[in-house]
């Protein structure tokens, strides 16, 4: 990469963009509301289960202009959720200030591992032991999606809610390749801790992207 891209791209005016596509929010608070995603690459937070690895070398993604992301996304949806790879890896700023600049709603997908930037509607908060949140993101998450693998998420799971704000909305999700084992699992823990909920990964039950 030269010089003047590597420049757009560490000021946030060019993204790394994975892929963008139109399609139907699968989980948590807003599933089943019809959104258009934009993946940006680059993540070293380095879950073993992702099931986007392919995100996470940021340079095999090509570097693109921020207005052309926006022209896009304002095509299809007034929802806009931008996820990854890990979208805090760069400066959100600019393009959430283009996206608002057309009227759109805009959600961010994050573990919170870095400096919040942009402006959200909703911030969710997908906290991974490897890099926990920041102090900021913990105050202004809007819901806690806490990725369930094995019983020791259950405690990880009561660490973070202790830290997010009373407002934020609690989420168990089961990792889509051990689902058999702890959907029972996170259904029993909901039905005696009802301050949480379940969120499913709706989207690949409708085999929808």
């Amino acid at each position: 990469m030269n010089k003047d891209i590597q420049s757009l791209v560490d000021k946030g005016d060019m993204l790394p963009l994975m892929e963008e596509f139109y399609t139907i929010q699968g989980e948590g608070f807003h599933k089943g509301t019809a959104a258009y995603f934009v993946r940006i690459g680059g993540c070293d937070v380095g879950c073993h289960w992702c099931d986007v690895k392919e995100s996470w070398n940021a340079n095999l993604h090509p570097p693109t202009d921020i207005s052309k992301i926006v022209e896009n996304a304002k095509k299809y949806s007034k929802t806009i959720v931008i996820t990854g790879g890990e979208p805090l890896t760069w400066n959100m700023t600019p393009l959430t200030t283009k996206l608002k600049a057309e009227g759109l709603q805009i959600h961010i997908e994050t573990s919170g591992a870095y400096k919040l930037t942009g402006i959200w509607d909703w911030i969710c908060l997908s906290p991974k032991k490897m890099k926990l949140p920041t102090k900021e993101v913990y105050e202004k998450a809007h819901e806690l999606k806490v990725i369930v693998y094995n019983k020791d998420d259950f405690r990880f799971a009561e660490e973070q809610s202790a830290k997010v704000n009373k407002d934020c909305i609690l989420y168990l999700q089961p990792e889509w390749s051990k689902r058999d084992k702890v959907i029972p699992e996170i259904v029993d823990y909901v039905m005696a801790n009802p301050q949480w909920k379940v969120s499913l990964q709706t989207h690949k039950y409708l085999n929808i992207p």
